[in-house]
Formats: C-alpha cells, sequence, structure tokens
C-alpha cells in the first residue's frame, strides 16, 4: 500500500494526521488518518501538524490514539 503524503505544498512526509473543518461551525478537527479521498480532509506529517494554527475563536478538536 502506498504511503499517504502531506497535503502541504511541497511536503514530501509521511502523512499522520486528518485534518478537516466545519466552516459553518467554525470548528477543526484534527485525528488520526481518516478514510482516504475525504473532499474536505487534509493529511498532515507531524512537524505541520504540530504547527497548525486556527482562526481566532475556532473551536478545535484533537482526538489521540492511545499509546499502550
Amino acid at each position: 500500500m502506498r504511503e499517504r503524503l502531506c497535503s502541504k505544498v511541497a511536503c514530501a512526509r509521511e502523512a499522520v494526521t486528518t485534518l478537516t473543518y466545519d466552516y459553518g461551525d467554525q470548528m477543526a478537527v484534527v485525528g488520526p488518518l481518516g478514510g482516504a479521498g475525504a473532499p474536505h480532509a487534509h493529511d498532515l506529517c507531524a512537524i505541520h501538524t504540530d504547527r497548525m494554527s486556527f482562526p481566532k475563536g475556532w473551536t478545535v478538536v484533537r482526538h489521540e490514539t492511545l499509546r499502550v
């Protein structure tokens, strides 16, 4: 299976999270890689996930996987 790459321009790192926006509710959700091909989802590498910023007043939900 081919690895998924970060959606950021000129980034060739492997994606580790998926970012989705809900503009109507002013909400962003960052979580584990979602299903491939979602039209409003953006796959991000670890570096771009850590650097993400969101508009002031937006709700940000971060789903993280548990490590055992």
